[in-house]
């Protein structure tokens, strides 16, 4: 394998071009891209600074100029290509949903074993993420017991279109929770140590809303709505994770801080303070003053992905497995749905 990673990118959206910037922040090269036709491949290469498109995604994979295969396509195609991608023996990042279904979505993770494979749960790059779990992990909030927040997005109020993420095979009548709801069990459970172990759900809005009642594994309860019809909120994920001696909120939208509640006084502590830890510090890579985002996030995973595939072991890396355990609790989530009824997360 050459020593600059080279990237081939299947998918030509806003998305696959997210990729492709953290592709040469991480310093590697995007060789190939494929879209749906050869002529968008070609359009899409362009665009994006590849240096050539390929005429579909089978030829993208199997290509010699490509090391490692981002899968950014709708949510059905994710399981053949994945399974390309390892069978060819490279290392493989793929977006979310890892699959539509749990079954399939085991079979990858179980595919995959001790390979390099990632899904892109970017939100655990934040600087104040990592700070809210390593004063957890510190106990310095003491025992856990309510975990609570939201995920809300306004992209199809109004009665927007879905797009393909609204036809049945991709997301379908639970697509809100199973495209951005996991984000959230994903960060909340990172962030904790907790698992959720049981949940009641209910599903509204022909799949833009779900709320969701959990218990955990460590003996606290909490909840979460999750919603793409919430106007005015474009992408708003928060979190507050409650213990006995203090609680830690975190905004999205505001992620250069860390909200740290006591029983004397409220403290935010800013990306960059000297009171954050060194996990937090990891991530901070500019001057504080000088905001990081979603981008710089997804910078971060990328570069940990590409560390591993050289040798290294990254704390905190999502794998296939943080995939398969996302497809877990959007089962769940649908069984208590259309049930009516609390229902146990499998394992």
């Amino acid at each position: 394998m050459a020593d600059q990673l080279r990237a081939g990118i299947v998918g030509a959206g806003f998305i696959g071009a997210v990729h492709a910037h953290a592709v040469r922040a991480a310093g590697g090269v995007v060789a190939r891209v494929a879209a749906s036709t050869p002529e968008r491949s070609a359009e899409a290469a362009a665009r994006v600074g590849a240096s050539a498109p390929a005429a579909t995604a089978e030829d993208l994979i199997d290509a010699d100029d490509v090391d490692v295969v981002h899968i950014c396509t709708p949510n059905s195609l994710h399981v053949p290509l994945a399974r390309r991608a390892l069978a060819a023996g490279k290392p493989v990042i793929c977006e979310k949903p890892l699959a539509t279904g749990l079954d399939d979505a085991r079979a990858l993770a179980d595919l995959a074993g001790g390979r390099v494979a990632t899904v892109p749960f970017v939100y655990r790059f934040y600087p104040a993420v990592r700070e809210a779990r390593a004063r957890v992990a510190a106990g310095q909030a003491g025992p856990l017991h309510l975990l609570h927040g939201a995920y809300l997005q306004d992209w199809q109020a109004g009665g927007a279109s879905a797009g393909w993420r609204g036809e049945a095979g991709e997301g379908g009548a639970y697509r809100a929770f199973a495209d951005v709801g996991v984000h959230w069990c994903d960060l909340v459970e990172f962030t904790t140590g907790h698992r959720i172990t049981r949940l009641s759900a209910r599903t509204s809005g022909g799949g833009t809303v779900s709320t969701v009642a959990f218990e955990t594994d460590a003996g606290a309860t909490g909840s979460t709505v999750i919603s793409q019809t919430s106007i005015g909120r474009r992408n708003a994920l928060r979190f507050s994770l409650d213990g006995a001696e203090a609680a830690y909120g975190f905004d999205q939208e505001h992620p250069e801080t860390l909200l740290v509640g006591g029983i004397a006084e409220n403290r935010t502590v800013h990306r960059g303070s000297p009171a954050t830890s060194g996990a937090a510090g990891r991530y901070s890579l500019l001057p504080p003053g000088h905001p990081q985002g979603y981008q710089d996030c997804f910078n971060a995973f990328v570069a940990d992905t590409y560390a591993a595939i050289g040798g290294s072991a990254p704390d905190g890396l999502p794998t296939f497995a943080d995939g398969a355990r996302a497809a877990a609790l959007v089962d769940a989530v649908i069984t208590s749905s259309e049930s009516s009824t609390w229902v146990e997360v499998p394992s």
